[in-house]
């Protein structure tokens, strides 16, 4: 039965992970270090009921639910399966640059451990009508009376991660999915007593497993080191796609200072974009600020160069990525199906000598016209389907 009692004083619990913080002190990272342990709590409300049976893909993450350094070019989903089941996935490719599913042996579900992926399904391999719609088959053997699109199934599978990712938000169309489990009768039932208070309890534990994630992936950037600088990491195993390039570090900076991000590009990548995030491991306000900037965004200078300007303050410039107000934070860039992973250079420049680091053409940014992209760039987010 449910212990209302004993779950508030589980997610109270939750307050242990502010010793995670630099300065524990501090009010403003404790105040948004609580702010990001309700977000936890309501983004795990979507998976807290998950069903194997009657899979859904659900928002995983999005504009408000903005933890673990969302992308803001994806659109996230997640559904939770039965490795032994076989399910049916119908809809529409729809014409963004890519779509893919991971499955996952487990995933950032309320009832799932993490686990390694178990294989990524690109939408892209399958066979798709000229409409762009497409079935396709998940289990462990193709059945003998299927000859569409099949994909093999792994039995320890529990998760099902999907992506999709478009480089000019708004303007074309988003993937339209269902899921449905062909080997069980479709027979809804009621969920037991017993049944919600499991649920409920782990519901309960969750923020402080995804706030941890957070934090942790702070802290150990933090103990490593890393100001100003980038590591390369896969991700592999923990969320990430699969042979994608990433850099990752933090930046930190003082009054009247910047950060220059220069990086060449691959000769033929699929996607790629930079980010930035708070010290919560939060996108910054990715609709109502320009705090990332992707392949079809980024303005590339006549050496084959992507530069970007990392400030708190408007330079002026078309690759401006805006703190957020945050002198400390994270930055993220990826390459997504590139022939190489080129490293990112950062380098601290005062902000009076910046103009003199950047290319002699690098066109400049008036006020009016910095409102009329923003605004234009808050018109596109909404546009698009995020949950």
């Amino acid at each position: 039965m449910s212990n209302w009692d004993g779950d508030l004083a589980t997610f109270g619990q939750t307050g242990e992970l502010l010793a995670l913080l630099e300065r524990t002190d501090d009010p403003q990272l404790t105040a948004e270090a609580h702010k990001l342990f309700y977000m936890a709590l309501a983004s795990g409300w979507f998976t807290a009921f998950a069903d194997p049976d009657f899979p859904d893909f659900v928002p995983a993450v999005n504009t408000h639910l903005n933890a673990v350094g969302t992308n803001p070019d994806f659109i996230y989903g997640a559904a939770s399966i039965d490795g032994n089941g076989t399910y049916l996935i119908s809809g529409e490719r729809g014409d963004g640059l890519f779509l893919m599913l991971d499955i996952v042996a487990g995933g950032l579900g309320v009832m799932e451990q993490l686990g390694p992926s178990l294989g990524t399904l690109d939408f892209d391999m399958l066979a798709i009508d000229d409409n762009l719609r497409f079935e396709v088959m998940l289990s462990t053997h193709r059945p003998a009376c299927w000859d569409g699109n099949w994909h093999p199934l792994d039995p320890s599978a529990r998760s099902l991660s999907l992506r999709q990712a478009s480089y000019d938000w708004g303007r074309g169309r988003e993937a339209r999915l269902a899921i449905e489990r062909l080997d069980k009768a479709h027979a809804p039932r009621r969920w037991s007593p017993d049944e919600i208070a499991v649920r409920l309890t782990a519901l309960a534990r969750y923020p402080k497993r995804l706030a941890g994630m957070s934090l942790g992936f702070i802290k150990s950037q933090r103990d490593k080191g890393l100001w100003n600088a980038l590591e390369p990491d896969d991700w592999a195993g923990r969320g990430g796609v699969q042979g994608q390039h990433y850099y990752q570090g933090l930046f930190r900076l003082e009054p009247g200072q910047a950060l220059l991000l220069e990086t060449d590009l691959p000769e033929t990548v699929r996607y790629w974009n930079v980010q930035l995030s708070d010290m919560m491991w939060n996108s910054i306000d990715w609709m109502n600020r320009q705090s990332s900037l992707n392949g079809g965004q980024a303005r590339i200078d006549h050496d084959g160069k992507f530069r970007a300007v990392i400030a708190a303050n408007d330079p002026g410039v078309p690759n401006w990525l805006d703190t957020g107000a945050n002198n400390e934070g994270a930055i993220m860039l990826r390459w997504t199906g590139a022939s190489s992973g080129p490293a990112p250079i950062l380098t601290v420049v005062d902000a009076a000598e910046l103009k003199s680091r950047l290319p002699a053409d690098t066109p400049s940014v008036s006020k009016t016209e910095r409102e009329e992209a923003l605004r234009a760039r808050r018109r596109a987010v909404q546009w698009r389907r995020r949950w």
